[in-house]
């Protein structure tokens, strides 16, 4: 259990502390766009009041809130999973997923909207999304826990 909450304290905090010095202190919210390896990285701020890409995203305070219980409540049911977990990689897996929902959950509490600014395109395709280091942490974390789930001795 140390190991799934050490590994969701590090995503959480990686994930505020490059929001906060992207966003604020590099002032992206106002610049609204910043190179940084064109064309293959730039930062563009996005800030996402729904789910993945957008979807489900309106301004009504219901679904602010309703989106943050589902985080905690989802970060909840993974935590009690990892809790019957021997496996490291699968604890690991669900620090990750924890880590990231909860960080993007206090986003929703704080500015109403999720801060997302990692916009990568390659080989002339260009992206239109933005995500941020909580995406990142969710998506690896899910993708560990599916693929592997059945490699993760979580009966004893």
């Amino acid at each position: 259990m140390k190991r799934v909450l050490a590994v969701a304290a590090v995503v959480f905090l990686l994930d505020q502390a490059s929001k906060w010095a992207i966003v604020q202190w590099m002032d992206l919210k106002t610049q609204g766009v910043i190179e940084v390896l064109p064309p293959f990285l730039s930062f563009q701020m996005a800030w996402n009041e729904g789910v993945n890409f957008g979807l489900f995203a309106n301004s009504a305070e219901t679904m602010r809130w309703a989106l943050v219980a589902l985080s905690l409540g989802i970060s909840l049911w993974v935590l009690n999973w990892a809790r019957k977990m021997t496996s490291k990689a699968g604890q690991v897996f669900a620090g990750l997923v924890i880590g990231g929902a909860v960080g993007n959950a206090l986003d929703r509490v704080i500015f109403g909207a999720v801060a997302d600014f990692l916009n990568m395109s390659c080989c002339g395709l260009n992206n239109p999304y933005a995500f941020n280091i909580a995406d990142v942490a969710i998506f690896m974390g899910a993708f560990g826990l599916v693929l592997f789930s059945n490699k993760l001795d979580n009966s004893r």
